[in-house]
């Protein structure tokens, strides 16, 4: 579903001739947190960006308001991606109105905690449907489009959790195990396609989705420097990973923990 504050784009791209010829990123989840700094910090480098939320927010609104404030062309596009069929409309969406789809952010995510003996089926369904299922959509749709192309970059957000376990997380952890999978297979299969398929695990900071507020909360578990990577600071590396040309199936730490060393 497009949302009618599209219209900020449009007035963009109308004012600024090189919006339209700029490179095309859809980051998922970008109302909000991560997926916010990830969509503007792609603005600033020039990129044109498709906001993918869930549900239409003012968070949105605030994510084009910004992204334009950066001089950015952008439009939000409302899609759940537990549904294929939505995933799909969405990547459609993106390639009719710019032609084109050079990167995914694949960052949407949702968790609840609780010991996995109370942990429902209906949360299982919701977090692993959301990280895995979801990711998996966005990266079949986005990869058709990318393999016409022959060129792509792709980057999931994983997590520490999905390589070590934590307790209370069985879900979350489970569904970011399961992108590693995802990411290097799919590596494997679009290489000769040039697509780039790459993971960042980019530590902990503080977001509405950790259950902390603001950047300035201190990390919950011990690191080398004492303190958490900034959303600014995880945004600004996917810029680069996704501009890597010889890189692919890897996977970036981007934190100081020391149970990670």
């Amino acid at each position: 579903m497009l949302y009618s504050f599209s219209l900020i784009e449009r007035h963009t791209e109308l004012t600024n001739p090189i919006a339209r010829i700029a490179p095309v990123v859809l980051v998922t989840g970008a109302s909000r947190g991560l997926g916010r700094a990830i969509a503007i910090s792609f603005a600033k480098a020039g990129y044109r960006i498709a906001v993918n939320c869930r549900a239409a927010t003012s968070e949105a609104k605030n994510t084009i308001d910004m992204i334009e404030s950066a001089g950015g062309s952008a439009y939000a596009y409302q899609a759940d991606i537990r549904d294929p069929h939505m995933v799909a409309a969405m990547i459609e969406n993106v390639v009719d109105r710019w032609g084109r789809l050079d990167v995914l952010i694949c960052n949407a995510a949702v968790t609840e905690d609780a010991l996995m003996v109370k942990v429902s089926s209906e949360a299982w369904d919701r977090i692993v449907g959301t990280i895995l299922n979801g990711t998996f959509h966005c990266l079949r749709s986005a990869a058709r489009v990318m393999v016409r192309q022959g060129d792509g970059a792709i980057i999931l957000m994983g997590s520490l959790s999905g390589l070590q376990g934590r307790s209370g997380q069985a879900p979350y952890a489970a569904a970011k195990a399961g992108l590693l999978g995802l990411m290097r297979t799919a590596a494997r299969e679009w290489g000769p396609d040039h697509i780039r398929v790459n993971m960042l695990l980019p530590g902990w900071h503080s977001t509405a989705l950790t259950g902390f507020v603001g950047d300035s909360s201190p990390a919950p578990f011990e690191t080398v420097l004492g303190h958490g990577t900034t959303m600014d600071e995880v945004a600004q590396f996917a810029v680069s990973v996704a501009q890597m040309r010889h890189i692919s199936g890897q996977v970036f730490h981007l934190d100081s923990r020391i149970a990670g060393l």
